[in-house]
C-alpha cells in the first residue's frame, strides 16, 4: 500500500467517523456512565484524529534518514500503533461510531491489516461498563435486587457490544423450574446520547451531498435517525425477536433465542442463554462447514426479506453462534426494518428484470420509478443496469461459484464510485438504506468464509416470482419445514 493510499485512507476513516460518529458518541465516566456533553464527544473525536495524525507525522520524520528495510519496519509499526488508537478509541466511545468501526472491520481489505485485525476486536467484545452500574441499572429498570431477580447473576459480561453488554444469569419461573438466560444491560446515557446527537446527522447528508451529485439525502439521513432510535428501544427489540422466533420456530437449521418477557424493559432485555462457536472459530473449519454456514446466513437474510417481510439490518460475525449439529443462532434483532407490499414488490421486481430476464429497459424502468434515478437523465439504458444491477451479478447464472473477497470488495467499491457519470444522477430512496447495508455485510462475511455453491439455484428458491424447486440438502429441509407449518415457499 503506499503512503498516499495509506495516509488517504485514515483521512476518511476518520473523517467519517466525525461525520457517522457524532450522533451516538459518548464518554464514559469512571463509573462508565456515558457522558451526553456534544462538545465533550466532539472533542474526544478530534483527539483521536490529532492521534493518529500525530503518529502518522512522527514516522515520517523518523524515516527521513532510514534505509528501505527501516522504513517498511516504521510504517509496519506506525499502522499497529494507529490500530490499537482507533480500537481503544471506538471501544470506549459505544453507539454509532463504533458500530462504524465493526463495519469497517470486516467491508474493506483495503484498511492496512494491522488496522483491520485491531477493528476486528470490536465484532464481539468491547470494554465494559462496570460490574456496580451494570448491577444498578438491572436493578432500577426490574424494580428489586439483583439477588431477588436472579437465582445467580454472573457479574462479569459475556459480551460486551455498541450500545450494550450481555451478563449470563440463571432465573426461577413460577413452576419451580431454572433456566440460564442472557441478560442485555444497555449503557446509561447512551439513549440520550443518541437523541441529542441525532441533529448530527445532517452532516452525513451534506457529505454525502458533495461526494455524489445527484444524492437527496434527506430520506437515507431520515431513515438513518428512525432506525437509531429503534435500536435503543429494547422493548421494541424485543418485539422484533419474539416476531423472527415464531416465525422460525422449528426450522431445522435457523435458531432464534426466545425472548423472556417477565425480565424485559426498555433498557433490559433477557433471552434465553444460547452457547456456541464465535465466527472466527468457525471460520477454522473445512470447507464443507464453510459452506452449510454461508448457505444458512444467505438463506437466513433473503427468506426473512422476501418471505417475512423484515430483515436484521446488523450482518457482522458478532451477530452468529454455530453448532456442532450445523444449526446457527441468529442474535441481535435492534436494528430491524419492515416493509411495506409495494416495496417488497418493487425488490422483486428489480431482482426479475436484472437476474431472469436480464431485461435492461424495464429494470431502468423500474429503477426511476422506486426513485434511485432521476427519471430521463441522460445515460445509457444498458450503463445504468450495469450500474444498479451489480449485486444481482453473482446469481444471474446457473453455476457453481466461489465467494471471495476480492469480490466483495468490488461490490462495496461500486457501491461507493462516484467516477460513473450515473452517481451523479442516483440517489437512495428509504426504503433502499438498509438492503446496500445488508448486502454489502452479507457479500463480505460470504467472501470471508470462501462459500461456495450454486447460489443462482439457491436465491431462485427465496424468490416470490420463481416456483423453484430445493436445490440443495438444506433447501429440501427447509422445503419439508414450510409445508408442516403452512409458511408460503
Amino acid at each position: 500500500m503506499t503512503k498516499r493510499r495509506t495516509a488517504a485512507m485514515a483521512v476518511l476513516f476518520v473523517g467519517a467517523a466525525t461525520a457517522v460518529g457524532a450522533i451516538a458518541l459518548a464518554r464514559r465516566d469512571a463509573n462508565g456512565r456515558l457522558g451526553t456533553s456534544w462538545l465533550g464527544r466532539n472533542a474526544r473525536l478530534a483527539r483521536m484524529g490529532a492521534r493518529v495524525g500525530g503518529t502518522y507525522a512522527t514516522t515520517a520524520a523518523r524515516k527521513t534518514f532510514a534505509s528501505a528495510e527501516r522504513r517498511e519496519e516504521l510504517d509496519r509499526q506506525r499502522e499497529f500503533r494507529t490500530a490499537e488508537q482507533v480500537a481503544a478509541d471506538l471501544g470506549q466511545m459505544k453507539g454509532a461510531l463504533m458500530k462504524l468501526g465493526q463495519m469497517a472491520s470486516y467491508l474493506d481489505d483495503g484498511l492496512p491489516e494491522p488496522l483491520r485485525l485491531a477493528l476486528a476486536q470490536l465484532q464481539a467484545d468491547a470494554p465494559p461498563m462496570s460490574t456496580e452500574l451494570a448491577r444498578a441499572t438491572v436493578e432500577a429498570e426490574l424494580g428489586a435486587p439483583i439477588d431477588e431477580l436472579f437465582v445467580e447473576f454472573d457479574p462479569e459480561p459475556i459480551a460486551a457490544a455498541s450500545i450494550g453488554q450481555v451478563h449470563r444469569a440463571i432465573v426461577r419461573h413460577d413452576d419451580g423450574t431454572e433456566q440460564a438466560v442472557a441478560v442485555k444491560v444497555q449503557y446509561p446515557g447512551v439513549a440520550e446520547a443518541i437523541a441529542s446527537d441525532l441533529r448530527n446527522a445532517d452532516m452525513l447528508g451534506a457529505l454525502l451531498k458533495q461526494s455524489f451529485g445527484g444524492l437527496d439525502p434527506a430520506e437515507m439521513v431520515d431513515e438513518i435517525k428512525l432506525r437509531l432510535i429503534d435500536e435503543v428501544d429494547y422493548v421494541l427489540e424485543a418485539t422484533n425477536q419474539r416476531q423472527f422466533a415464531e416465525y422460525y420456530e422449528g426450522h431445522p437449521f435457523i435458531r432464534i433465542p426466545a425472548v423472556v418477557d417477565r425480565y424485559c424493559t426498555a433498557r433490559v432485555l433477557t433471552t434465553e442463554l444460547v452457547n456456541g462457536v464465535r465466527w472466527s472459530e468457525m471460520l477454522e473449519r473445512g470447507q464443507e462447514t464453510r459452506d452449510r454456514v454461508g448457505e444458512i446466513i444467505f438463506r437466513f437474510v433473503f427468506r426473512s426479506l422476501y418471505r417475512f417481510g423484515a430483515f436484521n439490518g446488523d450482518p457482522h460475525p458478532g451477530n452468529y453462534l454455530f453448532h456442532d449439529d450445523g444449526t446457527v443462532t441468529f442474535l441481535d434483532f435492534g436494528l430491524v426494518k419492515h416493509f411495506t407490499d409495494d416495496e417488497l414488490a418493487t425488490f422483486g421486481s428489480m431482482v426479475e428484470a436484472a437476474a431472469v430476464d436480464h431485461d435492461a429497459v424495464e429494470f431502468r424502468r423500474i429503477v426511476e420509478e422506486a426513485g434511485m434515478l432521476r427519471p430521463g437523465a441522460p445515460v445509457d439504458t444498458d450503463a445504468v443496469g450495469e450500474y444498479f444491477s451489480a449485486f444481482y451479478d453473482i446469481v444471474r447464472t446457473d453455476r457453481e461459484i466461489t465467494w471471495t473477497r476480492e469480490y466483495a470488495n468490488s461490490i462495496v467499491r461500486h457501491t461507493f464510485d462516484r467516477t460513473s457519470p450515473i452517481s451523479q444522477y442516483a440517489t437512495v430512496p428509504r426504503a433502499f438504506v438498509f438492503i446496500q447495508r445488508i448486502n454489502l455485510g452479507l457479500y463480505a462475511l460470504l467472501g470471508e468464509l470462501g462459500a461456495q455453491g450454486n447460489y443462482r439455484r439457491i436465491a431462485a428458491e427465496l424468490w416470490p416470482f420463481v416456483d423453484a424447486p430445493p436445490s440443495t440438502d438444506l433447501g429440501r429441509a427447509e422445503a419439508d419445514w414450510l409445508s408442516r407449518n403452512g409458511h408460503t415457499p
